[in-house]
């Protein structure tokens, strides 16, 4: 697992909140706890990947209103819910909110573990998928508008001739704007600017 991920734990109860950094500790994952999720908030970096312990019944903001602030705000951090009482429309909701797992107290170690390890991986996934899309809007926002209309036709598997029909242009035009595309977009083949751009357009 990459070492620069982190697990934050987010739990009004000093003693759980201790209890869980020992465990992550104990199995070498950083980790962060938080007594309240606006403390939270207030301190957590988004650009670090990493998954969320969160208690559900905390005083202010409870653990599936920080869940919903984050959905709102569009961070996509991978949620554990762990609770002392959980019930099934709690469950349900978090799981709709998209929580990972929803894990009632007492638990056993290993079930967490096994579940931190997919959150972390999905974590990691998310920051791949995220950097991608950077790395493509800020090659994008050198095309021209033209460039961009080409590039949209182009990535569906249209030939120059279909494309030139399609824009009204001519297909030598096409194929100049093509070279141009590739260069700024820096991939040497269609198969690459496929890739870059299935997941971005």
């Amino acid at each position: 697992m990459n070492s620069d991920v982190m697990v934050y734990i987010v739990d009004d109860d000093a003693a759980i909140r201790h209890s869980l950094e020992m465990l992550m500790q104990s199995v070498g994952h950083k980790a962060v706890s938080y007594a309240s999720a606006r403390a939270f908030l207030d301190s957590f970096d988004p650009s670090i990947p990493g998954c969320l312990l969160l208690d559900v019944r905390m005083p202010e903001m409870s653990g599936l209103d920080l869940q919903q602030v984050l959905n709102h705000d569009k961070i996509k951090i991978p949620v554990i819910i762990i609770t002392g009482h959980g019930d099934l429309p709690m469950a349900v909701r978090a799981m709709k909110e998209g929580a990972v797992d929803f894990i009632e107290k007492p638990f056993h170690d290993q079930h967490l573990l096994d579940s931190i390890t997919k959150a972390l991986a999905k974590s990691l996934d998310i920051q791949q998928q995220q950097d991608s899309r950077a790395i493509f809007i800020e090659r994008a926002s050198r095309l021209s508008p033209r460039e961009r209309q080409v590039m949209e036709v182009l990535v569906t598997g249209k030939h120059s001739k279909e494309i030139a029909s399609e824009l009204g242009i001519s297909p030598k035009t096409v194929d100049v704007h093509c070279g141009h595309i590739m260069e700024k977009m820096q991939v040497s083949s269609l198969v690459e600017l496929v890739r870059l751009s299935m997941a971005n357009l």
